[in-house]
């Protein structure tokens, strides 16, 4: 029989950004307020599980919220890594990306980005500069249709990029926010 499961939703202290939705029980919530580290419902395993547990990716919570009707809550953490079991810090990052870091971590037979990241950054970076000359030329004289098409390959081996070295495209979003002018 299942717990009665609230909705977890779980963010970064310091930024706000989401990471994750996920479920918690008396006992998960219990755990998580003894041990300052996130525990959840696992519905599909029918069990208890400690975020990291395997990964070694921990959320340490901060802070821990009901909201007003007590049937949802809040954790406010710092995260040991990507909370998303694809690789991507959160899982509400775009899907592209999730498909991207996902196959970056498994490395499936037959992958185009396992291939691409097993060529290395060197030939990741080639990519995208292909890419890039073949998207300006596409916007000088090209139909709209090809310059989309042109934009879709940069903007998926820009993803590949960043995979190649490690970053998450949060590091990208960060920066265009800094950079914008009130």
């Amino acid at each position: 029989m299942q717990p009665e499961l609230r909705a977890a939703i779980v963010h970064v202290a310091e930024s706000g950004r989401v990471l994750m939705l996920a479920w918690m029980d008396e006992e998960a919530e219990r755990r998580t307020r003894e041990t300052g580290e996130a525990w959840f419902w696992s519905r599909s395993r029918g069990e208890l599980w400690h975020k990291g547990e395997t990964s070694g990716n921990t959320l340490a919570v901060e802070e821990l919220r009901d909201d007003c009707d007590g049937d949802a809550l809040l954790l406010r953490v710092r995260a040991n890594g990507p909370a998303c079991h694809t690789g991507s810090v959160s899982c509400f990052a775009p899907w592209l990306w999730r498909t991207v870091a996902e196959r970056a971590k498994e490395r499936p037979q037959g992958s185009y980005v396992a291939s691409l990241l097993d060529d290395g950054v060197a030939a990741c970076a080639r990519k995208v500069g292909e890419e890039g000359v073949e998207a300006a030329v596409a916007a000088l004289g090209e139909s709209d249709e090809r310059l989309v098409s042109e934009l879709a390959d940069l903007w998926f081996h820009s993803y590949v990029l960043l995979a190649a070295r490690g970053l998450d495209p949060s590091a990208v979003e960060a920066e265009l926010k800094r950079r914008v002018r009130n």
